[in-house]
């Protein structure tokens, strides 16, 4: 699998001495994950929330890796505040934001390398990439989330949001930022994301 779906992609990034990105999409709702916590024998600790219709946040993060360089996380975040009309979430020029912001923070060339999600592959996404020259993207198998590295980003996140409870999505919002910031300052913890997929990330 590892020959099929990624040795196309690093060999892309080599030949342009360019950034590999893998790019993911999350979304929470103010209903928290459920965790373990420490409460008295026979008494389940409950935190009542108030989660219908109170809006949630949508987050696109993309992993960057090139041998020599510390691997990096991008993120940005769309909040939802149920509001009529109000779009639900990422569309094409939301993604071409995002990797316009990272083509500048990496300085150089990118190659993509995402899912088959709609919006993905609709003609408008199409036209915004061909008018990159500095982008290449390449899309993963079909349900492959495992050669995913930037799946683990959403997983590590949402457990650390295990028993805390927020009263507005604002608040989620600065929350789930103040999470990913961490995140963006420990790049070991990143490359373990990486190794998770099991996939050899180094040049052919």
């Amino acid at each position: 699998m590892e020959g099929r779906a990624v040795a196309r992609y690093k060999r892309a990034a080599a030949n342009l001495g360019a950034w590999l990105c893998f790019e993911d999409e999350a979304g929470q709702s103010l209903r928290p994950p459920k965790g373990r916590t420490w409460g008295r024998r026979g008494k389940t600790p409950v935190v009542a929330v108030a989660a219908k219709n109170s809006g949630r946040i949508s987050i696109a993060g993309l992993i960057a890796v090139k041998p020599g360089c510390l691997p990096r996380l991008m993120y940005r975040i769309r909040v939802h505040h149920g509001r009529k009309a109000e779009k639900k979430g990422f569309t094409e020029v939301d993604y071409a934001a995002l990797f316009d912001a990272a083509h500048q923070q990496l300085g150089g060339p990118i190659v993509v390398v995402w899912d088959n999600l709609n919006t993905h592959s609709s003609a408008r996404m199409n036209a915004l990439i061909a008018s990159r020259a500095w982008l290449s993207v390449y899309r993963l198998p079909t349900y492959a989330p495992e050669l995913n590295p930037a799946e683990a980003v959403w997983s590590h996140m949402k457990r650390s949001l295990n028993n805390l409870a927020v009263r507005t999505v604002d608040q989620l919002a600065a929350l789930a930022k103040t999470r990913l910031k961490r995140m963006q300052y420990r790049p070991a913890l990143i490359a373990g994301f990486m190794a998770k997929t099991g996939l050899d990330f180094q040049p052919l």
